[in-house]
């Protein structure tokens, strides 16, 4: 087993972000309007012996993966801007944002 990263490896947060797209309305709702088809006609199916199974593909690519890492980075792992509350006060300090 290797030494621990300081930080969250880029790996997970790719993870992580494949199983909100995998389970997100946007991908549902493009593959029911699809009639869970593909463009080539093949139908989805889950049964024994007959398994077809349609994926969703993004068009144009994701090729900026390293300006994601760096705004999850950013905006939600950096430390600098995390505190530790009890509910009570988290939720006093999203009700003053709130205002």
């Amino acid at each position: 087993m290797g030494k621990k990263l300081p930080h969250t490896p880029n790996s997970r947060i790719k993870s992580a972000l494949r199983q909100v797209f995998l389970r997100s309305r946007e991908r549902a709702a493009v593959l029911k309007e699809a009639g869970y088809t593909c463009g080539c006609g093949k139908k989805q199916s889950r049964a024994k012996g007959k398994e077809v199974y349609i994926e969703v593909h993004h068009k144009k690519g994701i090729d900026n993966w390293q300006e994601i890492y760096n705004c999850i980075r950013e905006n939600l792992l950096n430390k600098e801007d995390m505190i530790v509350l009890c509910k009570d006060c988290h939720d006093d300090e999203h009700a003053k944002e709130e205002v």
